[in-house]
C-alpha cells in the first residue's frame, strides 16, 4: 500500500488565533466539498480525518468533512490543508495558510498597502499588457464569486463588466476588490513583482514605479530590489530589506560618547531617514561630519569660520590631527589619508547634488535610497575615525602620531 507524499510544512506560529483556524476549517470543508460525494470519504481519510460512509457525503459533503475537522486539533487541520494545498489548487485554502505561516514576520501595514494601491491611480496595472490579463495571471478569477450585491457569475464577469464594458470601477476600487488590502504578504510580493515586470512596463516608466514602491515597503521592513534581467530588461522581487550595516551599533555608541546630543542626534536622524527620506539623509550626512569637525576643533582649540564649508573644516582639523597626506612619508599612509580627503569631499559634492539642501531643478537627479545609504556610511565610517583619532591624540598629547590615528614616540615616520 503506498502512502501520499507528505508536504513540507512550515514552523508553526506560536499561537494561531481562533478566528484563522475557524476560516482554515471552513476554507478545508469547501475544498473538500469539491471532489466527488464518492470520494470524499477517501479523500478524508488521505488527510488523516475521521471514516465515514458514502451516504453521509452523499447528504452533503461539506457538512461531511466540516464535522470531522472540528474534532482535530489546529495542528491537524493546519497539516491537512497544507497537504490539500500541495496537491490540488484551491486559492483561497493557500491564502489562508501564507497568512498563518506569516504571523511571525513582519506585517505590510493597512496604511502602506492603501499608499501602494495610490500609485496606480489614474493609471493602468500594466501597459505592456492588457490589465486583465495580468489580473487573471494572479488571481483565479474565473473561479472566484463576484463581490455582492452583484448578479455576475464570478469576480472575472464583475471586472469585465464595470472596467472593460462600463469602466466605472477606479483603479482603487479594483484592488480593493482582489483583496489587496487584506492579503497575504506573499501575494501582495507577487502583485509587485508582476506589474513591475518589464512585460508590465518599460524603461523609465518601469524603474520609477519600482523605486516608489521600494520606498513604501522599506517602511515596513521590506524592499523592493532588483532580481536580474530578462532580455536585457530588469526585473524585480521583493526581499527583507537590510536591517543596516554591521557598523551602525559600534558607530553610534562612539558618537554617542563623544556627544550624546548634537552629533550623536543627526546620526540618529540620518539613519531613521536613510530609507524613507534619502535626501534628508543626505544632508544629515554631511552635517553630521560638520558637526564632529567643529567640536574638536573648538576642544583643539583652534578657530573655525560659519562660512568654512566641510572640506574647509577637515582640513583644519587634518593639520590638528595630523591627518594631511603631507604629514606622513609611508606610502601607504598617505594613499588612506588621500582617500579620507577624497571622501569627505565626495560628500560635499554628492550632498550639493542629491540632497534636500538645495531647489531642485527639473532635471536634478532625484536621491534613492542607495544613495543616503552611500553618503550614511561614508560620514559615519569618517566621523567614526575623528573621534577615536582625537581620543587617541588627547590620551598622548605630546607625541606626534606615526599612523593615521595611532600615537607613538619619534618623529615624521621614514619611507
Amino acid at each position: 500500500m503506498t502512502t501520499s507524499r507528505q508536504p513540507k510544512s512550515a514552523p508553526m506560529p506560536v499561537a494561531i488565533p481562533p478566528a484563522m483556524i475557524k476560516e482554515l476549517r471552513h476554507l478545508l470543508a469547501s475544498a473538500i466539498s469539491d471532489a466527488k460525494a464518492y470520494d470524499v470519504p477517501g479523500l478524508c481519510r488521505r488527510l488523516n480525518l475521521a471514516d465515514g460512509d458514502e451516504q453521509e457525503a452523499f447528504s452533503s459533503k461539506y457538512k461531511y468533512a466540516q464535522k470531522r475537522l472540528v474534532e482535530v486539533s489546529a495542528e491537524q487541520v493546519v497539516a491537512s490543508a497544507r497537504q490539500l494545498a500541495a496537491e490540488e489548487q484551491h486559492f483561497e485554502l493557500s491564502e489562508q495558510l501564507a497568512k498563518i505561516d506569516e504571523l511571525n514576520g513582519p506585517a505590510v501595514t493597512t496604511l502602506t498597502r492603501r499608499r501602494l494601491i495610490a500609485l496606480f491611480e489614474g493609471r493602468p496595472l500594466a501597459r505592456e499588457i492588457d490589465d486583465m490579463e495580468l489580473i487573471r495571471s494572479l488571481w483565479p478569477i474565473a473561479s472566484m464569486r463576484a463581490p455582492h450585491p452583484s448578479d455576475e457569475a464570478s469576480l472575472e464577469d464583475y471586472l469585465h463588466r464595470h472596467t472593460v464594458r462600463n469602466d466605472d470601477l477606479s483603479q482603487r476600487d479594483v484592488l480593493e476588490t482582489l483583496g489587496i488590502l487584506s492579503c497575504s504578504r506573499a501575494h501582495l510580493f507577487k502583485f509587485l513583482a508582476a506589474v513591475t515586470a518589464p512585460d508590465a512596463f518599460s524603461g523609465n516608466e518601469q524603474v520609477e514605479l519600482a523605486e516608489k514602491i521600494d520606498g513604501l515597503l522599506r517602511a515596513d521592513g521590506y524592499t523592493l530590489a532588483l532580481a536580474g534581467r530578462i532580455s536585457g530588461s530588469p526585473f524585480y522581487a521583493v526581499r527583507p530589506a537590510p536591517t543596516g550595516s554591521p557598523a551602525d551599533a559600534s558607530i553610534s555608541a562612539t558618537l554617542a560618547a563623544f556627544d550624546p546630543t548634537q552629533v550623536h542626534a543627526r546620526w540618529t536622524m540620518a539613519m531613521e531617514r536613510r530609507a524613507s527620506e534619502p535626501a534628508g539623509a543626505i544632508t544629515l550626512a554631511r552635517t553630521l561630519l560638520e558637526d564632529v569637525c567643529k567640536w574638536i576643533l573648538d576642544q583643539a582649540g583652534e578657530t573655525w569660520q560659519e562660512a568654512d564649508d566641510l572640506p574647509a573644516l577637515y582640513r583644519k582639523l587634518a593639520k590638528v590631527l595630523k591627518l594631511a597626506p603631507d604629514d606622513h612619508t609611508e606610502q601607504v599612509f598617505k594613499q588612506i589619508l588621500g582617500s579620507c580627503q577624497s571622501v569627505v569631499e565626495s560628500l560635499g559634492a554628492l550632498r550639493n547634488k542629491l540632497s534636500d539642501a538645495h531647489s531642485p531643478g527639473p532635471k536634478r537627479a532625484r536621491p534613492q535610497p542607495r544613495h543616503a545609504e552611500l553618503a550614511f556610511n561614508l560620514a559615519g565610517a569618517m566621523a567614526t575615525f575623528l573621534v577615536a583619532t582625537w581620543e587617541a591624540r588627547k590620551s598622548d598629547p605630546v607625541s606626534p602620531t606615526t599612523a593615521p590615528g595611532s600615537s607613538a614616540t619619534g618623529g615624521k615616520k621614514s619611507a
